[in-house]
Order: structure tokens, then C-alpha cells, then sequence
């Protein structure tokens, strides 16, 4: 039997169909690490084929006393993802701590070690969306969220890790089976939503005269093409380092709301809504995904053009699931 996987937030959406893609290259030797809850996060793991799960604490106590055998990769996709928690000592405890335990335990018994950061850890954008290592210790993150993220990765890059594993920037990532996520849902989940019970997408106002209201731009990524990324650094830990992912291009707010409605077949019908004052300090207006680093250590996969996605989510989960 081949040694093991470890996926992370298993049960969640990226872990959810990392496990299925693994799947679907034969692979089933896989622990998933989660913590279910008494939600309805465990339907996420009807389909799948996996060896065993460990809820999320006791897999960290057997880390800690290093008893986890046979294991080859460890897919860490598990955090607090939510961009308005407000208890950072939570979030340095489960998203900084409970990553950086995983790494050295993978470095010191030589299995590969995969991670997820996240573009929120490009704060404002003012520096921009490069994934260059000379960037990287100078991004200032607009809440804790994105620092707890950006801590690891800054770690990381001062202790010389990046030659042996790699992490992922994910930009906005959007797919099947992220219901669970509550409001931390892609806009393409509210979107349709918002247009089967009102006929109407609800968008945010802008408050910089530089863009109109809906016209704020985000680099959106269908889940399907973040997992065969961060499988492909699974598979190659020749090619290590600290990559963004996301299609490079920059879709606006209004683009995305016209998908849904031409996914449904319905003409656009779109309304501005103030924006909570909570938000607006730490809102991003433009991110787009630098995608060369990525592409020189070895990624060549096109990805999935923001129409595509959404009628692919649109009309083969979205309107058969409701």
C-alpha cells in the first residue's frame, strides 16, 4: 500500500475536492483532519473514499507526540478562513502555530509539505501581486486573518523552507460544496441565491471615485483549477516555494453577476448597497494573481475563464441541487 496523505480541512471546500481529485487518480490512503461540528459540514464527505478521519485536535495531540506513521504528504488546507474574526490570538494559534507544528514535523520525517496562504495577505495591494520572495517579508495584511497567513509565510522564508515545500496564495476561489462556509461563500453562491428568491444581484457601492459601484475587481479562481495547482506541488517537490494562485486576470463584481444571471438566463438585474463602515478601512479594490513564478517551476494548466466556472457551478450543482 503506498504511504499516506494527509488532507487538512478535509471536509471543507478546497480539502473536499482535493480528496475527490485524489480519488480520482486511484489514490484512497488518505487521513482527513477536520472538525465537523454539528453542522452540515460532513455531507461534504459523502463520495468520498478515504482511510480514516481525525477530528482536528486529536490529530494535532498525535502530531505533537509524533505518532502518525506511513505518512508521504501532508495537504494543510485547514484554518479559520473567516476575513472578519477578531480574535487574533485564535487565529496565530490555529492558522500560524498549528501550520508551522505541521512543516517541521514534515521536514523532520521527510514527507512533503503543501499549505495554503492567501491573497489576503497582499493588505491593500499598494505593493502589488507578486509572489517574489523580496516581496513577500513587505506586505502589510488589512486584517488578522491575512496576518496569520502572511506570519507563516514570512517564517517560513526566513528559515530558508521554501527549497523543500510549498504554500499557494489562493485568490478568490469559488465552486461547489462551499455552502457550509456561511457568509465567507463565494458571490457566486449569494449571487444565485439572491437572484432565485429576488430576481436581483445586490453588490456593494464604491467608495473611490477611480471605480464605479460593482467595478472593484478580484482575481476569481474555479475551485477545480486551485486543486490541480496544488496537486501538481504535491506530486513535484522539485518544485518548491511560495506561489499565487489565480487565473491573472482581473474580473470585476458586475462581471461576475452577469455570469450568474447568463448561467440562468435571465437579463442582469443589479443593485448598489452600502457598504458596513466596518469593512470599508480593509476593503480590496483590485487583485490579480501574478502568475510567473508559478508557471517558471513547471505549472503550464490553463485555467477556467470566469464564464466557464459559473455556468459549469451554475447549472451543474447549483440548479440541481436546489
Amino acid at each position: 500500500m503506498s504511504r499516506k496523505i494527509v488532507v487538512t480541512g478535509g471536509a471543507g471546500f478546497i480539502g473536499r475536492h482535493t480528496v475527490a481529485e485524489l480519488n480520482a487518480r486511484g489514490e484512497d490512503n488518505i487521513l482527513i483532519v477536520d472538525q465537523l461540528g454539528t453542522g452540515e459540514k460532513w455531507r461534504n464527505l459523502q463520495g468520498l473514499r478515504f482511510d480514516d478521519y481525525l477530528e482536528k485536535d486529536a490529530f494535532r495531540e498525535r502530531v505533537r507526540a509524533d505518532r502518525l506513521d506511513g505518512v508521504r504528504a501532508i495537504v494543510h488546507l485547514g484554518a479559520c478562513s473567516a476575513t472578519t474574526e477578531r480574535d487574533a490570538s485564535y487565529l496565530m494559534d490555529n492558522n500560524y502555530r498549528v501550520t508551522r507544528e505541521l512543516c517541521e514535523w514534515c521536514l523532520t520525517h521527510g514527507a512533503r509539505f503543501v499549505y495554503a496562504s492567501s491573497a489576503a495577505t497582499y493588505g491593500d495591494g499598494q505593493l502589488g501581486y507578486s509572489d517574489d520572495d523580496f516581496v513577500t517579508p513587505q506586505l502589510q495584511p488589512l486584517n488578522a486573518y491575512g496576518y496569520s497567513k502572511q506570519a507563516f509565510d514570512s517564517w517560513a522564508l526566513r528559515k530558508g523552507l521554501f527549497s523543500m515545500i510549498a504554500g499557494l496564495k489562493y485568490f478568490n476561489v469559488y465552486g461547489p460544496y462551499e455552502a457550509h462556509k456561511g457568509d465567507m461563500r463565494s458571490m457566486v453562491h449569494k449571487a444565485y441565491g439572491q437572484i432565485v428568491d429576488t430576481g436581483t444581484v445586490r453588490l456593494f457601492k464604491s467608495y473611490r471615485p477611480d471605480y464605479g459601484d460593482g467595478e472593484q475587481v478580484r482575481d476569481f479562481v474555479f475551485v477545480r483549477d486551485a486543486v490541480d495547482m496544488t496537486l501538481y506541488f504535491v506530486e513535484h517537490p522539485e518544485a518548491s516555494g511560495l506561489f499565487n494562485c489565480g487565473t491573472g486576470q482581473a474580473r470585476s463584481w458586475n462581471d461576475l453577476a452577469r455570469a450568474v444571471f447568463a448561467a440562468l438566463g435571465r437579463e442582469p438585474q443589479i443593485t448598489y448597497i452600502d457598504m458596513p463602515l466596518e469593512l470599508r478601512a480593509q476593503y480590496q479594490y483590485h487583485t490579480a494573481a501574478q502568475m510567473e513564478k508559478a508557471r517558471a517551476a513547471g505549472y503550464r494548466q490553463a485555467f477556467t475563464s470566469l464564464e466557464e466556472g459559473i455556468r459549469q457551478y451554475v447549472q451543474d450543482h447549483l440548479m440541481r441541487d436546489k
